[in-house]
């Protein structure tokens, strides 16, 4: 259920943006990441602690902040490297420098730039192996730095 912003935050609850995304103040660290995943709607809560949880285990030095209503994942000296995001039927995993990996993450348009993506939806069956080698390869190479 989507709540107004006054209502929200006399509540103490998350907002909830176009599509269902959460809206969190920008900060860096794990608190504000867990606080967007806890705000996800329904089963995307489970696929964002899902994701959370292998980024972790395979970058355990990783680098987190949400900025633009998004969590962002990094790594110190290399930059951003992955960005979740919620829409209403999926949640979108963005790799910055997806053109880089092999294979190329299947989202993409002309206008994408260097960033490539997979959209994972509520019945759709991801392959927890070629995500965690997007993964580890994203961590290891340029990233975004703003």
């Amino acid at each position: 259920m989507k709540k107004d912003s006054k209502s929200a935050s006399k509540s103490g609850e998350v907002m909830l943006l176009s599509g269902g995304n959460p809206q969190i103040a920008k900060a860096d660290g794990d608190a504000p990441v867990q606080a967007y995943i806890a705000a996800m709607p329904g089963w995307k809560s489970a696929v964002g602690k899902k994701l959370d949880d292998l980024i972790v285990r395979e970058i355990p030095h990783v680098k987190k902040a949400v900025k633009w209503n998004s969590p962002l994942y990094g790594v110190e000296e290399l930059g951003w490297f992955l960005s979740t995001h919620v829409l209403t039927r999926y949640v979108k995993v963005t790799f910055f420098s997806g053109m880089s990996l092999v294979p190329v993450p299947p989202g993409g348009t002309e206008k994408s730039g260097q960033a490539r993506w997979i959209d994972l939806y509520e019945d759709s069956e991801w392959d927890e192996e070629l995500m965690i080698s997007w993964i580890r390869q994203a961590a290891s190479i340029q990233g975004w730095v703003i």
